[in-house]
């Protein structure tokens, strides 16, 4: 087990919780039309990669690569999720969407590394 994996993924979790219910319940009625599917598919994501996070730390005894798509996943839930969620409120917080929208897909770029460190891991491991 990578302990700072864990600890980083137990973070994420209560963060997915606390702003997927800020979001359906506080911010509901100030989102423009497309912000609450942003903040859904930001919240999505920021689950799914949080505990593939808690499995990379899970796997990480004494490998690398596990650990890499670790923080690989935490880049991408940053990036991605994180722009998303900006992109949500930045009419109330006065970002400019145009700024945000190229950081969403370098989010994405980080899980899809992150996926492909635990395929090149689980092929050249030997169980």
């Amino acid at each position: 087990m990578h302990k700072p994996l864990f600890v980083i993924g137990t973070i994420l979790g209560f963060l997915a919780v606390a702003l997927g219910a800020f979001g359906a319940h506080g911010l509901k009625p100030h989102f423009i039309e497309e912000g609450h599917a942003w903040w859904e598919t930001a919240n999505r994501y920021h689950f799914y990669h949080t505990f593939a996070i808690l499995l990379a730390g899970l796997v990480a005894q004494q490998y690398k690569l596990p650990v890499t798509a670790g923080y690989l996943f935490l880049a991408g839930v940053l990036l991605f999720s994180g722009s998303l969620y900006l992109m949500s409120l930045s009419h109330l917080l006065g970002i400019s969407r145009s700024i945000l929208g190229p950081i969403t897909p370098l989010g994405g770029l980080c899980f899809l590394a992150g996926w492909a460190c635990l395929l090149w891991w689980v092929v050249k491991t030997k169980f």
